[in-house]
């Protein structure tokens, strides 16, 4: 019996050292990104820093601070003066917060822009902006005449089967919109357009006539029209759009929503610098 029971203490022994090499490798990674984290935040305090100050700060020995530094500097978030050998903050950092500003930006100034059309359509007027594959909406004002309490913040939606998501794909550069367009694309109803070579021409008119209709692409009963959001560089940053029923939004209905969608987004992208 005592053997028995000694073979079962090594047995379970044994299989609780992965476990505990696995929590020791957890626990590492993330100790890994909080030291590198707090590089960034000493960067940013000072403006710029040796190895040997960054060590100190971090109670690290030098070759620990040089490799997180090593890491950060291949992603671009630091760069290196090498005539100082200080390390300051790089453009994969500027490149990272002018996105979230960005995002910030158009979710300020488009509010009482979206607020107004909701308005004056009595439809529902939603900001949606491209995350990876899909667009996410980012601001929704409801108008009077809306018939739905759906909330679409937050919500991903495919960029093939909605309008503000075809303005986007449609302004992407060619070969990443391609790239996009390669990839499946589900059916949602009867009316999406999954063929390559529709679509392509579907975009083809977006960026000419400068707006995008989807009707009953993502939803039975639901109809949409978007125009783009320009940065003060002319880039595509967003797409304004405006929703509703399709017993209410007729194809002359949609022809007038898509002026006043237009006007609204350019009116948008006035106020993020867009042509001054």
């Amino acid at each position: 019996m005592t053997g028995d029971r000694k073979q079962a203490d090594q047995d379970r022994a044994s299989s609780a050292e992965p476990r505990e090499r696995q929590s020791k490798g957890a626990a590492g990674s993330v100790q890994s990104v909080d030291r590198a984290v707090s590089v960034l935040e000493i960067l940013a305090r000072h403006g710029e820093a040796g190895v040997t100050e960054i060590a100190d700060e971090l109670g690290v020995h030098k070759s620990t601070a040089f490799r997180l530094l090593g890491v950060l500097e291949n992603r671009g978030l630091v760069g290196q003066a090498k005539d100082r050998g200080k390390y300051f903050l790089g453009a994969g950092v500027l490149r990272l917060a002018g996105a979230a500003a960005v995002r910030m930006d158009i979710s300020q100034e488009g509010g009482p822009v979206c607020r107004e059309l909701a308005d004056e359509l009595g439809e529902t007027v939603n900001i949606a902006v491209l995350d990876d594959d899909a667009a996410v909406n980012i601001m929704q004002a409801r108008g009077p005449a809306s018939v739905t309490a759906q909330n679409w913040l937050g919500r991903r939606t495919p960029l093939h089967a909605t309008s503000s998501g075809k303005v986007l794909l449609a302004h992407l550069p060619t070969t990443l919109r391609e790239g996009l367009m390669a990839r499946t694309l589900p059916r949602l109803t009867e009316h999406t357009v999954t063929g390559t070579v529709a679509l392509r021409g579907e975009l083809e008119a977006v960026v000419e006539q400068g707006f995008a209709v989807a009707v009953e692409e993502l939803e039975v009963g639901l109809a949409a029209v978007a125009a783009p959001v320009r940065a003060h560089d002319g880039k595509v940053i967003g797409a304004l759009s405006a929703s509703g029923p399709v017993y209410r939004l007729t194809e002359d209905r949609l022809t007038e929503l898509a002026k006043r969608t237009v006007a609204a987004a350019v009116e948008l992208s006035r106020r993020m610098g867009y042509g001054f």
